[in-house]
């Protein structure tokens, strides 16, 4: 066996996803369902535009307008790199808005493809780089919303002058680029699931480890001369209908990957491991000034794309533009999942309700119809995120929630979890060790996947790792009161390593009680205050589960710099401090809280030889076995700290 990365990026490179909505490898509840179908063709009809920007260049747009032009319409505005199809002025779209309210309602919908994808001219920026004045002639991402917004405004009858904006993963990037020094017509945005920082969760790198099966390299967005119709998608390179083990054996140098694929922007993505100008340029979260629509910002607790880029918005919006008015809803949904999925369940685990029916119903169709259409006030809240584990909505007049302290659980002697520290002095041992090898890496699931990526391991079972030698393990005893957390994780470890270099992965875990039965709610509503005494139990098999709520891999290297990396000092005691994100998980009465600990997540996260070296030109030698250690003393504590919900 040799021992790279390199045709695995090349198999990750060519997976597209045209439509991040359409979720097929979790499941995650059933499609929202209506009685009759709408007939968007009897209601609206359909024109298709070359809109010219400042420089010239046309982009391809469809609008969707209500026959009846008795009154006056607002805008609804997505902007895609994944295709507005279908063309053609007789091919509709089964529903034209984000759900059947907003057909019902009537907005005249607008559907763009962005510069140099598809129908559009131009050259495709996948990353772009703004400007700070959207009217001047240079043009990126915000001028050409402007311009659009403009010609809408001028050319579109029936239209009363107020548009919105709405979008997921890129389109949802392409709504963040739309309110930045945005037209003064833009009203309302959602940035939904918005990639916003390729080197940092979305989805490229995870505190500088690869995530070797993320499905955003856009390997198929190769350059196009000229406009064209969307073709199918390159077939994947896999050799195996065994992830782990196609990922094992598929192993090429990067520059026959690189050949391969023939892709300037996977070749970026490769040659910048390092946290440079190319990546800061990059980065949304930086440039979120001069914002004045109304914001919704949306996420998913186990989206597996896009985890940390609601946060860096809605994070960034406060920070740069303050007097912006701006709310955030995350939910349990996996990436897109709340567009078209009842959003009752994602694989094994069940929430209760059907939580994207109560966001699509109750909190977006009523935002964009009050910014745009002048109706009630919803009066959402700055937070409204769903408890998981208590299965519940909240709203929160802040995040983290008014009130909530960081606090420690710590790492014990004897894989025993604690929120007291160790103890000063001890004979138990100072450490506990493992040796990582990357023959043999510990998978991110305990079944043979198929090829491509997963959106369900953020919640899987884990119970497959924990009896592996290779993976630490740290539990409570079962807890006597319910523990929720809600707000920002940090891993804070105590680590050596005989190598030069290696990945820490750290994951946060509920564990059911073996006589566990579901907890379940009735319909609640976005201000739902309900504790477990209001919980309903329904029967489940899901005895012992040990249920994923967070966890983040770390590449050591990165441990003081995601600029420089530098090199472990074997057997060199070393802090650890990094981001697990955002997390509101309540732990219930009865269940255990466990930490797992492992140095590979294969084929999730590339395989780190584990040696000081330049990983994508890493040669079979250079990938070594390691023995890790993690400390749990008074004076080299290990742990995770959380935001405590008083």
């Amino acid at each position: 066996m040799r021992f790279s990365l390199h045709s695995t990026l090349a198999a990750s490179a060519l997976f597209l996803v045209l439509c991040p909505a359409a979720i097929t490898q979790a499941a995650q509840g059933t499609p929202a369902s209506q009685s009759v179908p709408f007939d968007v063709r009897a209601h609206y009809t359909k024109s298709e535009y070359h809109v010219k920007m400042r420089d010239g260049v046309n982009l391809f747009t469809i609008v969707y307008a209500p026959k009846d032009t008795s009154k006056s319409y607002p805008f609804l505005l997505t902007r895609t790199c994944y295709s507005i199809a279908p063309y053609g002025p007789d091919a509709y779209r089964p529903m034209v808005g984000p759900s059947r309210e907003f057909d019902e309602s009537g907005y005249i919908f607008v559907y763009q493809d962005v510069r140099g994808r598809y129908e559009s001219e131009g050259i495709y920026a996948k990353a772009p780089v703004l400007l700070d004045h959207p009217t001047g002639t240079q043009h990126d991402e915000t001028t050409d919303t402007y311009d659009t917004v403009e010609w809408l405004l001028k050319n579109i009858p029936n239209n009363n002058g107020r548009v919105g904006v709405y979008g997921s993963s890129m389109p949802g990037l392409y709504t963040t680029t739309a309110i930045i020094n945005g037209h003064p017509a833009i009203k309302a945005a959602s940035p939904q699931a918005p990639v916003t920082d390729y080197r940092d969760n979305d989805d490229y790198y995870h505190n500088g480890a690869l995530m070797l099966e993320s499905r955003n390299f856009f390997g198929s967005f190769r350059p196009q001369p000229n406009p064209v119709l969307p073709s199918p998608a390159t077939p994947l390179p896999y050799s195996s209908a065994d992830a782990y083990t196609s990922f094992l054996n598929q192993l090429e140098p990067l520059s026959k990957a690189k050949a391969f694929i023939d892709n300037p922007y996977f070749d970026e993505s490769a040659d910048h491991p390092n946290y440079d100008k190319y990546w800061e340029a990059r980065d949304l979260s930086r440039q979120l000034h001069n914002v004045h629509a109304a914001v919704l910002v949306v996420g998913g607790w186990f989206d597996a794309e896009d985890l940390s880029g609601p946060w860096k918005v809605f994070n960034g919006i406060a920070a740069q533009s303050p007097t912006a008015s701006e709310r955030i809803v995350v939910g349990p949904w996996v990436h897109g999942g709340w567009n078209a999925y009842d959003g009752e369940r994602i694989g094994d685990v069940h929430f209760g309700s059907n939580t994207g029916d109560h966001f699509r119903q109750k909190i977006q169709f009523p935002f964009f119809e009050h910014y745009l259409k002048d109706a009630p006030d919803p009066n959402l809240a700055k937070a409204t995120v769903f408890e998981t584990g208590s299965n519940v909505w909240r709203s929160y007049t802040a995040w983290p929630p008014p009130g909530s302290k960081p606090r420690m659980i710590y790492f014990q002697p004897g894989g025993k979890l604690s929120f007291d520290p160790p103890p000063p002095a001890t004979n138990a041992a100072a450490y506990d060790e493992y040796t990582s090898d990357p023959a043999h890496p510990v998978p991110d699931v305990s079944f043979a996947a198929a090829p491509g990526p997963r959106q369900d391991y953020m919640i899987a079972d884990q119970r497959f790792a924990a009896t592996r030698p290779d993976v630490l393990v740290y539990q409570t005893d079962p807890l006597t009161e319910d523990v929720t957390f809600a707000g920002p994780l940090r891993a804070k470890l105590h680590v050596s390593t005989s190598g030069t270099d290696s990945d820490f992965d750290v994951k946060l875990i509920d564990v059911y009680p073996k006589n566990f039965s579901a907890p379940s709610t009735s319909t609640p509503s976005a201000n739902a205050h309900a504790r477990t005494a209001d919980v309903l139990a329904t029967p489940d098999l899901l005895g012992s589960y040990q249920q994923l709520v967070r966890g983040e891999p770390m590449r050591g290297k990165f441990r003081n710099s995601s600029q420089t990396p530098q090199p472990f000092t074997p057997g060199k005691v070393e802090a650890l401090d990094f981001s697990l994100v955002e997390v509101n998980h309540t732990f219930l009465k009865g269940h255990r809280i466990m930490v797992q600990v492992q140095s590979t997540w294969f084929p999730l996260t590339d395989l780190n030889p584990q040696t000081f070296v330049d990983i994508p030109n890493a040669k079979p030698g250079d990938f070594k076995p390691p023995v890790e250690r993690i400390y749990h003393t008074a004076q080299q504590p290990s742990g995770v700290e959380f935001q405590a919900l008083q």
